[in-house]
């Protein structure tokens, strides 16, 4: 298939039974490969790991430690339908091309706005009903895109229950900051402080609602925290510690990875649709290249030693996705459908069906799982259990589908267990001696390109966790640098990399990414950090497709004397 040619799965006119026999069930594929019988033959649900505190908040645990074994399963947390007010395509369209691209779970994340609050989100939750009972291999979550008051966006979702569209819609109303007009972020602003004030107090109500057992579970992630550079650092640790069991992490990869295909939006495009500049209510202290995606990836990621690593070297796990945030899809040819006369989005929450034309229309979305996916850990299947792995951190991503499959395990020298993986904490003594279990899939098949994807190389990141920042705007951490890199070019299919590890003085964290190679250079804080780490493409020359990555999540590691 081109990507000038329109998918039959995006027809709603193609017959279901013709979607089954072309798509590709990642479940099945799993269950034929054992993994959900051993998994899911625990018959619990997924286990979180412990509160992620520095190792010397809790001297009565004992050293070690052991995660369940896992499958996993890839998902897309930001996905806009025609009860988005800028959106394009109905459920049907979604949910098979979604199912095309091997998509286990999705969150319909529409963008808040009173037509959505009034009306939208009551007729959208009918059609997840509609959408789960016709697609049943698949997890569909409703969710909302918040305005956060005083920032950018977060995907807010619930677990699937009577109360689901309710506490959205609660919230929503309460504490979206586009609703409420609570927008202003900018330092010398007078409704900046009561701005930010407002976005904790959403956070700790979602944690609310929890708690008493309103909704079963509730999470939250910031998703592109540097398109607008509007999230301050301080905004987002106010953000986690307020509540750091809802509010769980940020995007760290943004859809739109179609905006930097040459010729296509232009000489200025960029991935991700990065083409701001800082404005009035931008955080001052971030530099202004970092307003461009590295790698296909959020400069806040990206950036070893940056912004993600300052979070985690305070020893406090902050998750990272990826997804595409689909609107637009590139090369597609559907326009959105005509309003009857006198009608607006405010009168109806939902756009008219979209209409087929002969011709590509404007564009930098790719369909879910198309290009960006999110796998997610679980030990068994369903909606909580995929929230569980997601607060666990059990997480690994991956652009282009350069992977089939990663596996991470950390143990201590001697032990016969599994250890502990993404997400995950292991307790030693210091000096003892560890082992860092990478497991790589290579890829199988060619890509949704056409492209049969190949790994280049793995960098293990390490940092120091020093606890708590006095700077609660600090965005460096200086002790996290590329500690270890393997060149795997030619490898194929499954083999497990094997790094020596020594537990020093101070606990750290380890974390992972690779890439196909084709487009690295010095990274953003120098040679001696990261001497071979992601670059920027050139404005209107970002082939997403020749630039491909996968991260993964960290391992802490807590060192007790």
């Amino acid at each position: 298939m081109t990507e000038q040619q329109l998918p039959a799965w995006a027809d709603p006119s193609v017959p279901p039974a013709e979607l089954d026999a072309q798509g590709v069930s990642r479940r099945g594929i799993l269950r034929g490969a054992g993994l959900f019988g051993a998994a899911f033959a625990l018959g619990g649900a997924a286990t979180a790991p412990a509160a992620a505190a520095p190792a010397a908040a809790s001297p009565g645990r004992a050293v070690g430690g052991e995660d369940p074994q896992l499958a996993y399963l890839v998902g897309d947390h930001h996905v806009h339908s025609v009860y988005s007010h800028d959106a394009k395509y109905t459920f049907s369209q979604l949910a098979a091309a979604a199912a095309r691209y091997g998509l286990d779970w999705m969150v319909f994340n529409e963008h808040s706005n009173f037509g959505h609050a009034r009306y939208g989100a009551k007729a959208e939750h009918q059609e997840i009903l509609k959408a789960r009972a016709e697609n049943p291999r698949q997890l569909i979550f409703q969710g909302l895109e918040w305005y956060i008051p005083a920032a950018e966006h977060c995907t807010v979702f619930a677990a699937p229950g009577p109360h689901e569209v309710d506490v959205l819609t609660q919230f929503e109303l309460a504490y979206d900051g586009k609703l409420l007009k609570y927008t202003e972020g900018a330092p010398d602003n007078p409704n900046t402080a009561r701005n930010e004030a407002h976005a904790v107090k959403g956070i700790k109500w979602l944690a609310e609602q929890r708690r008493t057992g309103y909704v079963d579970d509730v999470l939250v992630l910031a998703n592109h925290p540097m398109r607008l550079g509007i999230d301050s650092p301080h905004e987002m640790r106010n953000w986690r510690d307020a509540a750091p069991e809802i509010m769980i992490g940020m995007e760290g990869a943004p859809g739109a990875q179609g905006g930097g295909i040459p010729g296509w939006e232009g000489p200025d495009s960029q991935r991700g649709e990065y083409t701001n500049k800082p404005s009035v209510d931008s955080w001052a202290g971030y530099p202004r290249n970092a307003y461009v995606l590295y790698g296909g990836f959020d400069w806040m990621t990206a950036t070893v030693g940056g912004m993600w690593d300052a979070m985690l070297a305070e020893g406090k796990l902050f998750t990272v996705t990826t997804n595409s945030d689909v609107h637009r899809v590139v090369f597609d040819t559907w326009k959105n459908g005509d309003w009857p006369p006198g009608t607006t989005f405010d009168d109806t929450g939902r756009l008219p069906d979209p209409v087929n034309t002969d011709s590509p229309q404007p564009g930098g979305d790719f369909w879910p799982g198309q290009f960006s996916r999110t796998h997610v850990g679980v030990t068994r299947y369903g909606y909580r259990s995929v929230m569980t792995g997601l607060r666990a951190g059990r997480v690994w991503l991956d652009h282009g589908h350069l992977l089939d499959g990663l596996e991470v395990r950390l143990t201590r020298e001697g032990d016969r267990g599994r250890g502990v993986t993404l997400g995950g904490r292991l307790r030693v003594r210091r000096g003892e001696k560890l082992t860092l279990h990478i497991t790589v899939t290579t890829a199988s098949r060619p890509n949704p390109h056409g492209i049969l994807p190949r790994l280049a190389h793995v960098d293990m990141i390490r940092g120091a966790v020093r606890g708590p920042v006095a700077d609660r705007d600090d965005w460096r951490a200086p002790d996290s640098r590329v500690a270890w890199s393997r060149d795997v070019s030619g490898r194929k299919g499954t083999y497990t990399l094997r790094v020596p590890l020594t537990a020093g003085e101070e606990s750290f964290y380890v974390r992972l990414r690779g890439s196909d190679g084709k487009r690295n250079g010095t990274g953003y804080l120098g040679a001696s950090v990261d001497p071979h780490g992601p670059i920027p493409h050139p404005p209107g020359d970002g082939d997403p497709w020749q630039d491909t990555w996968f991260y993964s999540n960290p391992v802490f590691v807590d060192v007790v004397r």
